[in-house]
């Protein structure tokens, strides 16, 4: 029996890692610029936690969420989203009782969903949540710092940014009246889930992506004519902020997010480029999680890149990612010589670390090491014969001069050869 991966876990293998690098590299720069800390969380919970932080009617708790009883009988659950653990070890370990904080953290995420191209069963965020600051300009510098991670994957012309506010508990409350109102009038042509959300949750009604749905979607009572005055002006402030910046925006009333802690400012940032999986980051304020989680009242935001959405991106879009290739040397000897080799090699692995080395692992003659040197894209390859070995000297070739086929042997002293690997450099390379 050969075992595979489980549908929707693809593996990742090493051709397309240098581009998830290259992200993860940008998105961790920008966050010590912003002044975030990383933050590292378990994939398990307690089930608990994500029923009374995500919400029991969402489709995540309802639908998608990976849960099992463990040898104790206690409900765990695969985390589906990074937020509710975020805000769990915050208030676990007292990180936010009357604190400002910022976290940044990175790691796969799960949801029992219908594997398509841009979506999977697993899947990895990276993840940003700031605890403690209630004013507008957090918002906008949040979404500041998605636009630049997006403008310096140079990515920035092909995503836009939608956003609309939820306002406060309050001004959904008087929403949600308006909301049932309206669309009892058109129960007959709501599909099953909406029908199934017209009583717990008739904002995520406005999310359905049926098509059929449409037109009365767009004709829906808008939050704007519930919201009070004070949420209104944040809005328009944090709007402000946004046009100040030269960030582009478009304000999306449907827009509303598929989680119950959400308040205040929304957003998304959704591509062309991927089809129906179109948003690769998403975020907003959650100002009651803290409190609902057993905390004291405290303002909270945060937002999620798709790593793998934004590779798919890099991918669809042909955008070369810089990335360092380290020269590599691979060290071809005699066998005998096995021991002196393996004690070199290991004292310029801690000296030269801005060298890669490959060690001739599969004995042989010289003629087939330097098929396997080939082979590997070393550019030298450092040879260790006996007779030169006893006078106390390597050889060195290249084994990148495309018009030198046989590109003539360099014998240098140990003592040369150090040199020569002190002074090797490290290059920018462009990843197609």
């Amino acid at each position: 029996m050969r075992f595979q991966a489980v549908r929707g876990m693809p593996d990742l293998l090493p051709e397309v890692l240098p581009r998830w690098q290259h992200i993860e590299a940008i998105f961790r720069q920008l966050t010590r610029c912003y002044g975030f800390s990383e933050i590292r969380l378990p994939i398990l919970e307690s089930t608990g936690l994500f029923k009374r932080g995500v919400g029991e009617v969402t489709d995540i708790v309802e639908k998608e969420m990976y849960i099992f009883e463990d040898r104790n009988g206690d409900s765990l659950a695969l985390r589906p989203e990074g937020t509710a653990g975020c805000v769990r070890a915050a208030l676990e370990h007292g990180l936010i009782h009357n604190q400002v904080q910022k976290f940044w953290y990175s790691g796969p995420m799960f949801r029992h969903e219908r594997p398509q191209k841009g979506r999977y069963r697993q899947f990895h965020h990276l993840g940003l949540e700031v605890f403690g600051v209630e004013t507008p300009l957090i918002d906008a510098e949040l979404i500041g710092l998605t636009a630049q991670c997006f403008k310096q994957l140079r990515l920035l012309e092909s995503v836009s940014l939608e956003i609309n506010t939820l306002g406060t508990p309050e001004d959904r409350v008087s929403y949600r009246h308006q909301l049932i109102q309206y669309f009892t009038v058109y129960q007959e042509q709501l599909d099953d889930d909406s029908k199934r959300r017209l009583h717990t949750n008739p904002l995520r009604i406005l999310d359905s992506k049926n098509p059929e749905l449409q037109d009365i979607i767009a004709k829906a009572p808008r939050m704007s004519e519930c919201m009070s005055e004070h949420s209104r002006a944040r809005f328009e402030k944090v709007l402000a902020l946004l046009n100040a910046g030269q960030i582009k925006y478009k304000v999306n009333h449907q827009l509303v997010r598929g989680l119950d802690y959400y308040s205040h400012t929304v957003f998304e940032w959704v591509t062309q480029t991927l089809g129906a999986q179109g948003t690769v980051c998403a975020g907003g304020r959650y100002d009651g999680l803290v409190e609902q989680l057993g905390g004291a009242p405290t303002p909270a935001i945060g937002c999620a890149i798709g790593v793998e959405r934004v590779a798919l991106m890099l991918e669809a879009l042909g955008v070369a990612c810089a990335f360092p290739e380290m020269p590599k040397c691979y060290l071809i000897f005699e066998e005998s010589l096995e021991s002196e080799v393996f004690r070199s090699v290991y004292q310029w692995r801690d000296r030269y670390s801005q060298c890669e080395f490959i060690v001739n692992l599969q004995g042989g003659n010289f003629k087939k090491q330097f098929q396997r040197a080939h082979k590997s894209g070393a550019d030298y390859a450092v040879i260790w014969g006996v007779e030169a070995f006893n006078a106390g000297c390597v050889d060195i070739k290249s084994l990148r001069e495309i018009e030198a086929p046989e590109p003539e042997q360099q014998s240098v002293s140990l003592a040369e050869c150090e040199d020569f690997l002190k002074n090797l450099k490290i290059n920018k390379i462009k990843l197609k």
